[in-house]
């Protein structure tokens, strides 16, 4: 309650209307410069968006007593802090580019994977959805699964609302991301009901919200024993059949790993790099160690360090995410973080309950999900991030875990 007192309180209206109406000015410009490849036309925008943000910063750290970045972070990751996350994230940076070319590497002696073909209606896609949905657990009498432009979960731990976009020719990125937002509303779901309406109630901040979304996604629905359950539903679903439907081949497609330039694209392997890369720059940032004009060539070569890609233009650079155009800064290592969480408690789970695994063989997924919400669910907010992650497993958030789950699917698999 507290922390809250102090976000809400700590900012001067006047300071907290000129930021939201300069992210937003900002956004409106960006939706037109992204697809014209302009930089420079959100250039003035942005240099606003930056400076009030900084402002920001300055008045949170000195209520929090924080740096300004870790105040900023504080917003979406609770207790968060720089230190803690170069802690976790600079040996992942160190054995990325390396990781990167041994799981190419390997999948290069595999043999290629067979996109099954189009068209896939809409209809059988949200079919399919709906169907593993339940299968995991979701309550269709407490939420919904509709369309969007882009995929979220939101509403209330009641009514969890999800969301997805349809591609016709390929079924597989809708499944995927409803299998993600499933992830993120069986955690709403989850929170203690006697605890609905107090601080403490609510979700413990957003690296873990996404880490229990990436662990249903990535860790469960991207496994090998997960695609042995569902080939025959998509097979019967879709009323499809062939070598291109098999388990394995499904399997293989859904984890491929390539060189990409856009994160929201990229496969499990190398997107810490895009994440990792714009968790240094808006550091640099906000700081004032980079300036807004060298941000297009400080991404391009943080891009061919991590990655060893570098994007052609600035529509697949730094023009491609909406966050800092909309002034969210801090909100950027959540997304690894979690990950990271994600490996870490499914790895824990299934050395504490045998039957885990073997169950998301046969669909059985409350195993898991008892797991899940004795540890996490059910705790809310009452612990901190790093209390929760060590209370489930056994010791602090660990990027030795992380790299040996990538090494064990995508190079020794």
């Amino acid at each position: 309650m507290q922390r809250s007192y102090l976000h809400a309180s700590a900012v001067p209206a006047d300071l907290v209307e000129a930021s939201s109406k300069a992210g937003s000015a900002c956004e409106m410009i960006w939706r037109q410069a992204r697809p014209n490849n302009d930089f420079k036309a959100v250039l003035p925008a942005l240099t606003e968006v930056l400076a009030l943000t900084r402002r920001v910063a300055a008045v949170k750290a000195d209520r929090l007593g924080k740096t300004p970045y870790d105040a900023l972070l504080d917003q979406y990751e609770p207790d968060g802090s720089s230190d803690a996350i170069d802690r976790v994230f600079e040996p992942l940076a160190k054995n990325l580019p390396a990781l990167i070319d041994e799981a190419l590497a390997a999948q290069a002696r595999r043999p290629m994977p067979v996109a099954p073909k189009g068209p896939f209606p809409i209809a059988a896609q949200r079919e399919a959805g709906v169907t593993l949905m339940k299968q995991l657990g979701f309550d269709f009498n407490h939420g919904r699964l509709d369309i969007s432009a882009h995929p979220f979960c939101g509403g209330t731990p009641d009514d969890v609302r999800i969301t997805t976009r349809y591609d016709e020719d390929d079924f597989r990125r809708a499944l995927m991301g409803v299998l993600h937002e499933t992830g993120h509303a069986l955690y709403e779901r989850g929170l203690p009901q006697a605890w609905r309406h107090q601080p403490v109630g609510h979700a413990r901040g957003m690296s873990l919200h996404e880490s229990q979304s990436l662990l249903v996604e990535m860790q469960v629905c991207r496994s090998r024993v997960f695609h042995g359950f569902a080939a025959p539903i998509l097979q019967k679903n879709f009323g499809r059949s062939g070598p291109e439907w098999d388990a394995e081949n499904l399997y293989r497609l859904n984890t491929r790993v390539e060189r990409s330039l856009i994160r929201v694209d990229a496969d499990e392997v190398t997107y810490p790099g895009h994440v990792i890369l714009r968790y240094r720059l808006e550091r640099a940032l906000l700081a004032g160690d980079l300036t807004l004009k060298d941000l297009p060539a400080a991404w391009n070569d943080g891009m061919r360090q991590l990655i060893g890609i570098a994007p052609p233009d600035d529509r697949q650079g730094c023009l491609q995410d909406i966050h800092w155009f909309d002034g969210a800064f801090g909100y950027f290592p959540t997304y690894t973080l979690g990950a990271m969480t994600a490996a870490q408690l499914f790895d824990a789970a299934k050395r504490a309950d045998p039957a885990i695994e073997p169950g998301i063989g046969t669909g059985d997924f409350a195993p898991l999900f008892a797991w899940l919400g004795t540890h996490v669910h059910g705790k809310a907010s009452r612990f901190s991030t790093s209390e929760i992650i060590e209370q489930a497993t056994g010791k602090p958030l660990d990027a030795a875990i992380f790299e040996r789950h990538l090494r064990a699917r995508y190079i020794d698999g």
